[in-house]
């Protein structure tokens, strides 16, 4: 792996640590990290009250390239939709509510992190 390859891991779970956190401390429930099958990843799995929800992090260190709402294309939604469903199936539920959030976490150089949880994108 590149020098490149692995700072952008690192900055993409540290920010997905960020993330979990705030999630956590507005009164979410955790249920899952960095799940995985043959058609994607879901960073974060929570449920808030009877709401399950697919969250996807995005981390930049500056906004020079977009902002990590921008990176959130229609095509990236319908597929974590679409994640959402295998989650629940592998997990043996049936949730009548899901809910696709964003939270992006912008690392400057200098001073705390910013985090701005996005609810129900798309």
């Amino acid at each position: 792996m590149t020098s490149s390859a692995t700072v952008k891991q690192a900055l993409g779970a540290y920010g997905e640590s960020v993330a979990a956190r705030h999630l956590v401390e507005q009164g979410l429930v955790l249920l899952d990290r960095n799940w995985r099958c043959e058609a994607g990843e879901i960073d974060l799995v929570l449920r808030d009250g009877p709401v399950l929800v697919v969250c996807e992090v995005k981390t930049r260190t500056s906004v020079d390239y977009g902002t990590p709402h921008e990176a959130i294309t229609d095509a990236k939604l319908d597929r974590l939709r679409r994640l959402a469903m295998a989650w629940q199936a592998e997990h043996g539920l049936a949730v009548p509510d899901v809910r696709v959030d964003l939270v992006a976490v912008l690392r400057p150089r200098r001073g705390r992190s910013v985090v701005d949880h996005v609810q129900g994108i798309g």
